[in-house]
């Protein structure tokens, strides 16, 4: 591929590895070809990881590295989006500068809606995209581009203009507009002339290139092409290569054909999206409906670099015709036969794809529910048209086809039946849901799961049908030094090398003499003995150079956690599919895998597999200690309160989806068994204690390095010292230099990420809305080993009174021991979970109360200096403001009025608000954590180096601590410079975790460098008007140190479990988030349509990372609880490896409008200059929009005769908020079952589970939604076991 082409052979490294999928955009490169016909040079924004070399034939490939560098000249493409802070860890930043530099080169003046449609095919982790957007929003024609329908931009901070809202006393804006460089297209690079004068050439070679184990043929006729396929029956054929597939095509011009439109087969979709926008214009509106609807489904499939290669020929189906020069074929309900099954002969080539108008009186409408909006696969298609008698809404025709219910495309043909001939009205179409109900079935063991909801979304997508129909039949601070940077919105210190593909990962190092690539062989199975490891075969293959296993380990064979041991590789046992086995070490990539895939390992399958919660609970199997915190008297409280309601939620994981995935480059040097381990890990020191015992070695012989990080999370602590040691062990046994690079699948499957939580609580209540007793039950999912998963645990606990003064409170967690790979630290620590347990707590009071949630948290806040349940005093005054400015800021009372208006006129269509606050505590439990050490070196010539424990993965810690090192040498952050973080410089580091990463280290670097300040003090004294350098070369002639190490002891900080009290945390962190979302109820599709963000952060030392943590942390909260599922097969395999399954959050899902605002006059004595710690906290805020659906969807159930308390699990997907709005086609579905127990007794045995019925519910297991009524209980109860 392009990719490895790039990085390896020309060690182009701009261009990332982020999924190898084409999902992420990381990889993002423009390919240009020159059309001799139109002699027009045309440009695509492409995935580098998709894209074979072979096929690039006559075109110019342009990466990152050749638009401008930081040596040469920056391109304005990657000057704004520094400038702009939209470059974070860095890792996406090279795709987004090419996708946006390719925009540009096709349309140098772009409008908003151009931008965002351009950069839709890339991810980012860390922004939450808003700065992109600014950044870019630069390049538009017109100051009002952005105000797309009627609405401002569709990102701004603070200010409806798209101005910053001051941060404090007048602070400039994030980034000034002024001194942007301008954007000169006569500068860009010129398409190369000898590949003009190879396009002119009108007789075109074959091209045939001979791999070691594949031969490409670009045949240069299409006679040519079909000997080819009859000599080579089985090769597939490859045009996009999105998807290898079963048609090839020659790039035929579109041609017009009364009044339709016929495109070669092998044209792009986005040839064909400009063909048809074309048409639009050019054909009589009433022929346009078939366009407008393939329009407007091909701007939802895939992203722009996905679209610039995919053939139309592979990806419609909707009323075209193929054409291959003998027969034309219509494509409808016969043309498939099954998955990727065509009536296509296998000697037929397709050459052209006919799309015909639109007739008059026809209408014609695509409908599409994917997990997210653009980019995703669907759930759920249907295509539909009706055409009617002329000036009538009588029925001639109509087609109804359904994907995703089915293993081909579905007609609804007895509904065609019943319409046809009838008018179009209600009585008509009453027949339809009814037939529809019948006629599309989907058994429980369905592909896909979600049964009840894909047979829900068949009708909803009718009736929107319906509607559309309907519609067109009717018709700083005072005083401050001017150099002083503290406050100030500094640019990320690397931003433009991140921008310019500069900027240096650890796989992007060049490649060492002799070294050798290593492969992780993983378990297949649950829980099993391991009898054999064959790897005979493996050893026998070219390239394949040794194979490592748990007895070449030299050392200590496992890390121990919280008292449990962890083994590096799996020896005599598995308890987990994705567990580490052996790993192969080869002389390329390409072999190793070859070898990993030869490894032959037998297995004795354990019978006691545990995967849920339930299942752990019930076999009592946890990791100790399980943790209990009481205040006051619980049971006295629920006895007293008016009310008692009991409830549930629960929240699923989430994977940590950094952009880089984990990469090591391990080095022996050679002499006295020394190691340089480079890597990408957010804690070095604890790194390198794992390797050196792994190698029973001392810590002294071990190096570590990291220049910065793609991305982290918290999911580069745990495995990345397991996965180093492991590279560490080949490296050492082989004596060459070993790199390990994980695949995205590979990552996801062995590396773990958030804990799923169930929470259950016990409330008690009184009727003015005070909550005198709350009691809560955590149970997290903790997988195969404990990891941190009993510490995830005690921090639940901990948060467990998030902003509520609650007399009567008592919380009870559980690490729960399953057979899934391990979960880990993510950013929140189990907060996150917590929490929403708790304000999902408060939200069934407001319910069952008949109240405004708003209402109950507001007049259980608390109010005044408290204790908290561990009995540590804090001021709430902060906490309160944050409320009330977010009241006042989001214009709540008066919205809320709105929309209970707007809930009263739209039956389909629901909004809801939800206004959440968090008091999240800052620092590590763990006294010794809290320590931080720097050391700060001056150079002759004035010029600064900084070393410090912290590592750079996007949260700017590099940046900050250059604007404290700057302010206490009083010197211009140019003269500052941070290299890495290296165990070498400072040892026995701490993580770079918690939020206190700049508290720490940043406090350690103002140490050592008023040490050398004070030094100096001599010297300024002697020559008061001297230079910065002058003073340098002064001390170095008088003999004084110029170096100096610096150390911050840290808070002590500890909690006393026994006696449930203690001072876990230096501070609190006080934030409050308000949103809004649009419901659609028939999908359970949302938009959040605003955000308002207040936190308090104490004073900021650089408002523009601060605030873009802020964004960033939200929108990974908003993918949490919305849209990011993990999803496991019953045997434990995950099934959500890559960004084509599992879905975060992209420029689609950013409220329309999200403004961030920073509370004013705030300090904190706690912190290096007052500020606060700000990673992790706003993640939770990512809530409001969660419970915002949830007022949405309680609103729909009012309609539906439906009040009081109801169960919405986290992610609320369009899955659970359409089942949940109970509409009319929902019901219709749920009564088609005529025996419910049916579909249980189909999924599972009788003889094994006891069902417990005690109430009327839906109950919910894996994917599937059961109805269980009393009957079943009468009729079946001599059979019924166990139900779970």
């Amino acid at each position: 591929m392009l990719l490895s082409f790039l990085r390896k052979n020309l060690r182009l490294t701009g261009t990332k590895y982020g999924c190898g999928g084409g999902g992420c955009g990381a990889c993002t490169v423009m390919v240009s070809r020159y059309d001799p016909q139109t002699k027009n040079i045309n440009h695509w924004s492409v995935n580098a990881c998709l894209l074979p070399v072979c096929q690039l034939h006559g075109a110019a490939v342009t990466t990152v590295e050749g638009i401008g560098s930081t040596k040469t000249k920056l391109h304005p493409v990657q000057e704004r989006i520094a400038k702009a802070h939209g470059s974070q860890c860095g890792f996406c930043t090279p795709g987004m500068v090419m996708s946006m530099y390719t925009l540009l080169r096709n349309n140098p003046q772009p409008t908003m809606e151009d931008v965002t449609e351009g950069l839709a095919g890339n991810l980012c982790r860390c922004t939450g995209y808003r700065p992109i957007v600014d950044g870019y929003r630069t390049f538009c024609e017109s100051e009002n581009c952005c105000q797309l329908n009627g609405s401002t931009c569709n990102m701004s901070n603070g200010n409806e203009n798209g101005s910053v809202e001051p941060i404090e006393n007048g602070q400039p804006e994030l980034f000034s507009k002024g001194d942007l460089l301008p954007l000169d297209p006569t500068q860009d690079l010129i398409f190369p002339p000898e590949l003009m004068r190879l396009a002119e050439v009108k007789d075109q070679t074959t091209q045939r290139f001979c791999g070691e184990r594949m031969t490409w043929i670009s045949p240069g006729s299409l006679n040519e092409l079909l000997q080819l396929k009859a000599d080579y029956p089985q090769a597939p054929l490859v045009m996009g290569n999105t998807n290898i597939g079963c048609v090839l095509a020659n790039q035929a011009k579109p041609n017009k054909l009364q009044w339709s439109v016929c495109v070669g087969a092998g044209c792009s979709m986005s040839f064909l999206k400009s063909v048809l926008e074309r048409s639009i214009n050019d054909f009589p509106p009433e022929s346009t409906h078939m366009f407008r609807t393939l329009l407007q489904q091909i701007k939802l499939v895939g992203g722009q670099q996905i679209r610039n290669v995919a053939v139309s020929a592979t990806h419609f189906s909707t009323q075209i015709f193929i054409t291959d020069g003998r027969r034309r074929v219509p494509i409808d309900k016969d043309f498939f036969l099954g998955f990727a099954k065509t009536v296509l002969k296998p000697d037929e080539i397709v050459l052209s794809v006919f799309i015909p108008a639109s007739r008059p009186n026809e209408i014609v409408h695509a409908f599409r529910h994917a997990p997210r909006k653009e980019s995703a696969l669907a759930t759920v298609n249907a295509g539909m048209r009706v055409w009617f008698n002329e000036n009538s809404n009588v029925v001639k025709e109509i087609s109804i086809y359904y994907g995703g219910v089915g293993a081909t495309i579905l007609s609804a043909e007895r509904a065609c039946q019943q319409i046809v001939g009838r008018p179009w009205e209600e009585a008509t179409l009453s027949d339809v849901y009814s037939t529809l109900v019948d006629e599309i079935k989907l058994g429980p063991s369905a592909p896909g799961g979600k049964v009840d909801f894909r047979r829900s979304l068949t009708l909803s997508l009718f009736f929107k049908f319906n509607l559309l129909c309907v519609l067109c039949v009717q018709n700083v601070l005072e005083g401050q030094s001017a150099q002083d940077p503290v406050g100030r919105p500094m640019m990320h210190r690397t931003a433009l090398s991140q921008a310019t593909g500069e900027a240096v990962y650890c796989d992007d190092l060049p490649q060492t003499d002799g070294e050798l690539f290593l492969v992780i062989v993983t378990s297949s199975r649950p829980h099993a003995k391991i009898t054999h490891i064959d790897f005979s075969e493996a050893l026998k293959l070219p390239g394949v150079v040794d194979v490592i296993t748990a007895k070449d380990i030299p050392g200590k064979r496992f890390r121990t956690f919280t008292g449990y041991d962890e083994e590096l590789l799996a020896e005599d046992e598995v308890t987990c599919v994705g567990q580490m086995v052996c790993a192969v070490v080869a002389e390329s990539k390409a072999h190793a895998k070859r070898g990993a895939a030869a490894v032959k390992i037998s297995y004795e399958d354990l019978q006691d597999r545990i995967f849920t919660v339930e299942e752990a609970i019930e076999k009592e199997s946890f990791f100790l200690p399980r943790r209990q915190i009481e205040r006051g008297d619980v049971e006295k409280g629920l006895r007293e309160a008016e009310q008692v309601y009991e409830g549930e939620i629960r929240i699923g994981g989430q994977e940590h989806f950094y952009l880089e995935t984990q990469s090591f480059l391990v080095i022996p040097i050679g002499e006295e068994k020394e190691m340089k381990v480079y890597l990408s890990t957010q804690h070095p020191a604890f790194t390198q204690e794992a390797v050196a015992e792994t190698l029973g070695i001392p810590s002294n012989r071990v190096s570590c390095h990291v220049k910065r990080l793609g991305g982290a999370f918290g999911g580069k602590v745990t495995k990345t010292a397991i996965l180093a040691s492991i590279t560490a062990v080949a490296a050492s046994k082989t004596g060459r230099p070993v790199r390990c690079v994980l695949e995205r699948g590979e990552d996801m499957l062995i590396t773990g990420g958030r804990h799923p939580v169930w929470g259950k609580y016990k409330v008690g209540f009184m009727k003015d809305g005070r909550i005198t007793a709350a009691d809560f039950q955590y149970y997290a999912n903790a997988g195969n080993v404990v990891d941190e998963s009993v510490l995830v645990a005690e921090k639940i606990l901990l948060h467990l009174d998030n902003a509520y003064n609650i007399p009567n409170l008592r919380g009870r967690s559980a690490a729960c021991k399953t057979n899934l790979p391990s979960n880990t630290a993510f950013r929140g620590f189990g907060v996150p979970q917590c929490m929403l347990v708790v304000e999902s707590m408060i939200d069934d009071v407001a319910l069952k109360l008949g109240r405004l949630p708003e209402e109950i948290r507001e007049i259980n806040m608390y109010k005044e200096v408290s204790l908290t349940h561990y009995k540590m005093e804090f001021d709430p005054e902060n906490l309160v403001r944050c409320w009330n400015e977010c009241m006042k800021k989001a214009d709540f009372r008066q919205r809320r009025q709105a929309i209970d208006i707007f809930n009263q006129q739209n039956q389909f269509k629901k909004r809801g608000i939800a206004i959440v606050p968090i008091k999240y505590g800052i620092g590590f439990a763990e006294a010794f954590l809290n320590q931080a050490a720097a050391l700060v070196h001056i150079y002759k010539d004035g010029s600064v180096l900084v070393s410090h424990g912290g590592t750079e993965m996007g949260q700017g810690i590099h940046t900050k601590v250059q604007q404290v090192a700057s302010r206490e040498l009083n010197i211009p952050t140019s003269l500052i410079h941070i290299s890495e973080t290296s165990t070498q410089c400072v040892p026995n580091t701490c993580p770079s975790a918690a939020s206190f990463g700049t508290d720490a280290n940043g406090m350690a670097v103002k140490d050592a460098c008023q040490i050398l300040y004070n030094r100096l003090e001599p010297i300024r004294k002697k020559n008061p008007k001297g230079t910065w350098q002058n003073w340098i070369i002064t001390a170095f002639l008088e003999k004084i140190s110029l170096s100096a190490t610096g150390y911050y002891r840290g808070h002590d900080l500890d909690m006393d479990w026994e006696k449930q009290e203690g001072k876990p945390y230096a501070y609190f962190t006080y934030a409050v988030g308000c949103s809004e979302v649009e419901l659609d109820c028939l999908t359970g599709e949302y938009r959040t349509l605003r955000t308002d963000i207040v936190v308090d952060i104490g004073r900021s030392i650089n408002p523009s990372i601060d605030i873009g943590q802020i964004e960033g942390a939200f929108m990974q909260g908003l993918g949490l609880y919305t849209m990011e599922e993990l999803k496991f097969s019953p045997s434990g395999v995950l099934y959500t490896r890559g960004p084509s399954q599992y879905k975060i959050p992209s420029f689609c899902d950013v409220p329309l409008k999200f403004n961030v605002y920073l509370l004013a006059g705030s300090s904190n004595p706690h912190a290096i200059y007052s500020s606060k710690g700000i990673g992790e906290p706003t993640v939770f805020l990512g809530s409001s929009v969660f419970f915002a659906i949830k007022d949405a969807v309680t609103a729909a159930r009012k309609d539906a005769g439906l009040t009081g308390p109801f169960q919405l699990n986290s992610p609320a997907t369009p899955e659970r908020a359409c089942l949940a709005c109970a509409t009319h086609f929902t019901q219709m579905v749920y009564e088609s079952y005529s025996n419910p127990f049916v579909l249980f007794e189909s999924k599972y045995r009788l003889n094994k589970y006891l069902i417990k019925i005690n109430v009327v519910r839906n109950i919910l297991i894996n994917t599937y939604h059961l109805i269980v009524i009393t009957e079943i209980y009468t009729k079946y109860k001599q059979n019924i076991i166990c139900f779970r």
